[in-house]
């Protein structure tokens, strides 16, 4: 584990190899698993502002599903994002090929929202927990990303120079250039 400011971070971020490779998995990880994407507390807010903005882009069971809660609380207590049916993200949009997009990211590319996305899916595979004294940075396996880890391998990208815009968005520069640092000492 390496320690900067108030995180503590997994040595895989910088073992690991990892650039997200959309056309093998289609964004599988938009729509696996038994939960929504986790939710920051002022994402919250976020969310509430854009959801009347993302809604031109959604299908009108994500809207319907949307306009019963726009979020959730989780088995763990935590607030997550809807889902529809059960199924994938409620903010999902599903191209021509199957696979996935979002729909506030798209709203944010299309230059009409100042929010990305929230930043657990931004981080995707790397997740937050928050302890009393510290945060925890981990790398989160999940065998649906393997083609991404196989095409980091192939580019020789490390996970953390993959996830460097949502790093530096969650932490700053200066962290990111400390955890930099590490991984040059490291070597």
């Amino acid at each position: 584990m390496i320690q900067i400011k108030d995180t503590v971070i997994s040595e895989l971020l910088l073992e690991r190899k990892f650039v997200c490779n959309l056309n093998a998995c289609l964004g599988a990880c938009c729509i696996e698993g038994d939960a929504g994407a986790p939710l920051e507390d002022e994402e919250l807010a976020e969310l509430e502002k854009v959801f009347p903005i993302v809604k031109e882009y959604l299908s009108e069971k994500a809207i319907k599903a949307l306009e019963e809660d726009l979020y959730v609380i989780d088995d763990d207590g935590e607030f997550v994002t809807q889902l529809v049916d059960g199924g994938e993200c409620a903010y999902v949009v599903f191209d021509e090929k199957g696979g996935t997009k979002c729909a506030i990211e798209m709203a944010y590319n299309d230059g009409k929202t100042k929010f990305k996305k929230p930043i657990s899916c931004h981080l995707f595979p790397v997740r937050l927990t928050k302890y009393k004294d510290f945060t925890a940075v981990n790398y989160a396996y999940w065998n649906i990303c393997d083609d991404a880890c196989v095409l980091g391998e192939k580019l020789g990208v490390k996970t953390y120079q993959f996830l460097k815009e949502p790093l530096l968005r969650k932490f700053g520069e200066e962290w990111f250039k400390e955890l930099e640092l590490v991984d040059e000492h490291l070597k």
